[in-house]
């Protein structure tokens, strides 16, 4: 007797080892905003007498504490703020009683247009100069290259951002603004002077890393195998570069690009507070100097997730563009060959010759 047999169709492994990834992700957010609740109801400041000022009595100040729930245990406070976090409602700034959702909302858009002006500039000043530095390997421009962008490296954002200001901000030249004064009512693309030192400050400090990553990858594909045997068969060398190296390459700088825009978060706060730019970074350096814990809690949250689904998406990306990886058949194998290495506890000794 004939069994109707229904095959039903077989998960990609990549989609359950991307699920696997968002609940680590997920459960990083959640443990870093509960370090930062914790860390920031630990400090040596009250809300209530922050609101109230420091000369208000203490009945007062008592009567406050109950109204915002401050009496309360500090694991129900932080499920009460985590429940609000989780509905969109980020609470109310005690410095100016405003919702730190709606501040959030009009810095946001000028950090994000800070970060977008920065990749514009980076991502293709790197591919141009890594992809260029590959081909020529191990020559004068090679080298000195290198050493400046070991140079760039080594110096600090906040050095670079001073050098700026005084090389193209002082009397002597004056040809951009060195505080970044932002008109709300204008579109931020007709005041695109006072983004130059601030990109470009960040552009300086991110270009080294991914350039170098880019060279690299690009020197291990040209001398990948498949390269050598196009080269026997005479393909022409640009056809070589262009149709199967560089595609190949530009798979690790995806990582690259990730760690870099998660560097850039980090120092484009440093640079908003340089150049007083009106982005997150001045209003998490002034919600700290005013003790204003809503709104650093709300900040700390906003960038743990930005972080989050960067490397999420890089991730996702770097495994969709792999053949190997988006073919495989076990999750394990992605885990394995994403790095492209093993760990060192799994790695066979070396043989000597």
């Amino acid at each position: 007797m004939p069994e109707s047999s229904c095959k039903h169709p077989r998960t990609p492994a990549w989609l359950s080892w991307f699920i696997g990834r968002l609940g680590y992700g997920l459960l990083t957010a959640w443990v870093i905003s509960l370090v930062v609740f914790i860390a920031t109801q630990a400090l040596p400041s009250d809300p209530a007498r922050v609101i109230l000022g420091p000369d208000a009595p203490l009945e007062s100040i008592l009567t406050l504490q109950r109204q915002l729930g401050l009496d309360r245990p500090i694991i129900e406070q932080y499920l009460r703020w985590l429940g609000n976090a989780l509905s969109g409602e980020l609470g109310v700034s005690l410095d100016s009683n405003v919702p730190v959702g709606n501040i959030l909302f009009g810095r946001f858009g000028y950090t994000l247009a800070l970060l977008a002006g920065v990749i514009a500039v980076v991502v293709p000043a790197a591919l141009l100069l890594g992809v260029s530095l590959a081909l020529r390997r191990d020559s004068r421009l090679d080298r000195w290259s290198l050493s400046l962008l070991i140079f760039l490296k080594a110096t600090p954002g906040f050095l670079l951002a001073i050098g700026l200001v005084l090389l193209f901000s002082m009397p002597h030249m004056d040809v951009l603004p060195a505080v970044s004064i932002l008109d709300p009512d204008k579109s931020l693309l007709r005041q695109l002077q006072f983004l130059v030192l601030p990109v470009l400050a960040l552009s300086l400090s991110t270009l080294p890393y991914l350039t170098r990553m880019v060279r690299a990858s690009m020197i291990e594909a040209l001398e990948s195998d498949y390269v050598v045997a196009a080269r026997l068969r005479g393909i022409p060398e640009w056809r070589i570069v262009w149709r199967h190296t560089l595609p190949n390459a530009l798979i690790p700088a995806i990582q690259g690009v990730a760690l870099t825009l998660r560097t850039l978060i980090g120092g484009a706060l440093l640079a908003e507070v340089i150049f007083s730019y009106p982005g997150i970074g001045t209003s998490l350096n002034s919600a700290i100097q005013m003790r204003d814990l809503p709104m650093v809690q709300a900040i700390v949250l906003v960038i743990t997730l930005g972080v989050v689904l960067i490397n999420l998406f890089a991730d996702l990306l770097t495994v969709l563009l792999t053949p190997k990886l988006r073919t495989a058949r076990r999750v394990t194998m992605i885990r394995r060959n994403r790095r492209g290495i093993q760990p060192w506890w799994r790695r066979s000794p070396s043989k000597a010759p």
